[in-house]
């Protein structure tokens, strides 16, 4: 084979190559945006909610709404948006009882989420609930 052969037969593998990249299928664009994940996230003291503090609003994709926002998207991701199912920490947290109430309302994926819990103090809700209650502001 002389040269010229073998460059033309290398350009024309090389445009094969580029044709068989266009060619391939584009993802599927079903004109809908993916669903949303927004919640809204509240910590009050004592048993019982309370409307009166404040919250912060965890909005993901992409992660933003309070310090945590990175942490507490992907924690909620692996427990598909089931804080009851985000894994306990290991923790050593004090014999106190000082109770927080942690309340969560709004939407995962789409799907709607109303999530409350009572834990004995906030040492215990950090460790049951990662980075999603870590409301505490820059």
């Amino acid at each position: 084979m002389t040269h010229t052969a073998l460059r033309t037969m290398r350009a024309g593998l090389l445009a094969a190559l580029v044709l068989l990249a266009c060619a391939a299928p584009a993802p599927a664009d079903t004109g809908h945006p993916a669903p949303e994940s927004r919640l809204l996230l509240t910590v009050s003291h004592g048993d019982t909610p309370s409307g009166a503090e404040s919250g912060s609003l965890l909005l993901c994709d992409p992660p933003r709404g309070h310090r945590h926002a990175a942490e507490a998207c992907a924690e909620l991701d692996a427990a598909d948006g089931r804080i009851q199912a985000i894994p306990a920490k290991d923790a050593h947290c004090p014999m106190v009882f000082a109770p927080v109430t942690a309340q969560a309302h709004g939407t995962w994926r789409g799907e709607p989420v109303e999530y409350i819990e009572t834990f004995a103090n906030s040492c215990l809700l950090a460790a049951r609930t990662g980075s999603v209650f870590a409301l505490d502001h820059a």
